[in-house]
């Protein structure tokens, strides 16, 4: 056991004095092993520098009782069967202490801190995180104290707050548990924190004592609102900037929350234009489909006004079903000869500088439709005179590599295509198909041009954690891509893949300078970035720098 600090002498002159900006998230309840998984893919991130900020987890647990390092469940005093019919799981972790329980109405906050940026130490840091819990339930009107032996706080030989702790490589995890108003026999069936000897009890139970024993505690009890000053409290002993405090952006950590339940930032107002009806009607005088439409792109409006559209070619059914994607699959239609024609007056209707032009997937045609994207762009040229820019958002082709060739030797100013995830989720997002496939049209297509620039997206929010992340970035970097795009997935529709989690304005900064770090000469990274959002502008800063294609070996990368 640690030295530990008496009250009242916690060093925060120790820390440095600059606020130090975290990402909170707000859970709600979650399942105690999903809520560890996190912390895992968290900690991992933050030690291996894929992440900047530090991340503060805010959750109730669903009932359980963990095991630290320090006790068995020889702690358990109710049997086996008993625990089954009461649906309580025991969880052994990696955490300091003993056995305790977890339920609704104890809050749970789990730092994952680089301590070392602190300039704090282990005893420390725990002195702080009972300061936190001493000071909130001051606030509610419960005298909370430490013991010098056991960390956590208590009210005379009554627990009320618990800590435990885990370290690796300087980074925190598990963190402090503050009895609310939880039920608090469960506590009965153990020996909680290892004793056989002490009593339990919660911010309510202190309350109704000083109202003798009446139903009604003394101050209004909300967990909500304890919540709050919980953070508040822990934003002022360390120092920290705690940024979105109230917005659940892991719908998929837990049943109980609708995942189609945006965030404040995923919500804007429309752009007010005229601009928005002269593309729709041009779109639709010549007959076209656009990937805005069909796919229900978030960035239709603000597209639509500026004057710009992504062409869809090759009819609106795809031959594939991807679990994530709002376009319709089924029987595709025969290829319209006369779509390239159309597809070049309407560029010059709308005075395009820049055009992408995609497509369904045709795996139903024998070169997947390449030769309609090289009349495409050889209708444009003839159109425009060669003054537009043209870049091409294609399918894989099925690995057919002359197909494309045939796209290549039409000459796009980029070629782009979608990774879209990392590889252990395409047996349910993508499974038809090939994650090694999309890698291998990067590097062929190098092969056979490399004058032009390569380009892939990644949607985020089906699941991924951070490595996954790097790992799949790593894959296109070496496989010759130069430009990335990074976007939120959304749910089109409920019967579509449900997100798992919103990504904070924050994180995307962060995957942006993990991309530029890893290599990547352009990155546009947000959450509403698409893989054709402002495709202009990521082309021109890449134009700028005079574009070389980078073949890189694998163990040139790293962090």
């Amino acid at each position: 056991m640690f030295e530990r600090i008496k009250s009242g002498q916690i060093e925060l002159d120790r820390i440095n004095k600059h606020k130090r900006p975290a990402l909170c998230l707000n859970l709600g309840k979650t399942d105690y092993s999903r809520a560890l998984d996190l912390q895992y893919d968290l900690v991992n991130a933050k030690k291996n520098k894929l992440i900047e900020y530090d991340r503060i987890i805010l959750t109730e647990h669903f009932p359980c009782f963990t095991l630290g390092k320090r006790g068995g469940d020889e702690h358990i005093v109710c049997s086996k069967e008993f625990l089954k019919s009461k649906n309580i799981k025991v969880i052994q972790t990696t955490r300091g202490g003993n056995i305790t329980y977890h339920g609704p109405g104890q809050i749970i906050l789990y730092p994952i801190v680089d301590i070392s940026a602190l300039k704090i130490d282990i005893p420390t840091f725990v002195n702080m995180l009972e300061q936190v819990m001493i000071l909130t339930c001051e606030a509610f009107g419960v005298k909370g104290e430490r013991n010098c032996k056991n960390p956590g706080i208590w009210v005379g030989n009554a627990k009320l707050g618990s800590i435990g702790i885990s370290l690796k490589q300087g980074v925190s995890f598990h963190g402090l548990s503050l009895n609310v108003n939880p039920d608090l026999t469960p506590f009965s069936w153990i020996n909680p924190c290892g004793f056989n000897d002490i009593e339990i009890t919660s911010i309510e139970k202190e309350l109704l004592k000083t109202k003798n024993n009446s139903q009604k505690p003394s101050i209004e009890l909300n967990i909500d609102k304890v919540k709050n000053v919980l953070m508040k409290n822990f934003e002022s002993v360390f120092h920290f900037d705690l940024r979105y405090v109230n917005e659940n952006t892991m719908p998929g950590i837990n049943e109980t929350t609708n995942s189609r339940a945006k965030p404040s930032w995923l919500k804007r107002n429309l752009p007010k234009s005229s601009g928005f009806e002269k593309v729709r009607n041009i779109l639709n005088e010549e007959k076209l489909n656009t990937v805005c439409q069909s796919a229900n792109c978030p960035n239709k409006w603000e597209c639509f006004c500026s004057g710009t559209s992504t062409f869809m070619i090759l009819g609106n059914q795809c031959t594939r079903n991807c679990r994530f994607c709002n376009i319709e699959s089924g029987l595709p239609s025969l290829v319209d000869p006369d779509e390239p024609k159309r597809v070049a007056n309407a560029v010059k209707r709308l005075k395009l500088n820049y055009i992408v032009i995609t497509s369904v997937t045709r795996d139903d045609l024998s070169d997947g439709g390449a030769d309609h994207f090289a009349q495409t762009i050889s209708q444009i040229r003839n159109k425009m005179g060669g003054k537009s820019k043209i870049e091409i958002l294609i399918p894989d082709f099925k690995g057919n590599k002359k197909a494309l060739k045939t796209v290549l030797h039409a000459k796009p100013d980029v070629l782009n295509h979608n990774i879209e995830t990392v590889p252990s989720l395409y047996k349910i997002a993508r499974p038809e198909a090939n994650y090694n496939q999309s890698l291998n049209l990067f590097s062929n297509s190098l092969e056979i041009d490399d004058s032009i620039p390569l380009k892939s997206g990644i949607m985020v929010g089906l699941g991924e954690t951070y490595n996954e992340l790097f790992e799949t970035m790593k894959d296109l970097f070496k496989s010759g891509c130069s430009m990335l795009t990074i976007g939120q997935y959304l749910q089109p529709s409920k019967k579509h893949l449900p997100v798992k989690k919103y990504y904070y304005p924050d994180e995307f900064i962060e995957l942006e300078n993990l991309a530029k770090k890893i290599g990547f000469s352009e990155v546009a990274s947000g959450p509403f970035v698409r893989s054709s959002y402002k495709a202009e502008e990521l082309l021109n800063t890449t134009a700028s720098k005079s574009y070389k294609p980078i073949i890189v070996p694998a163990s040139a990368i790293s962090t």
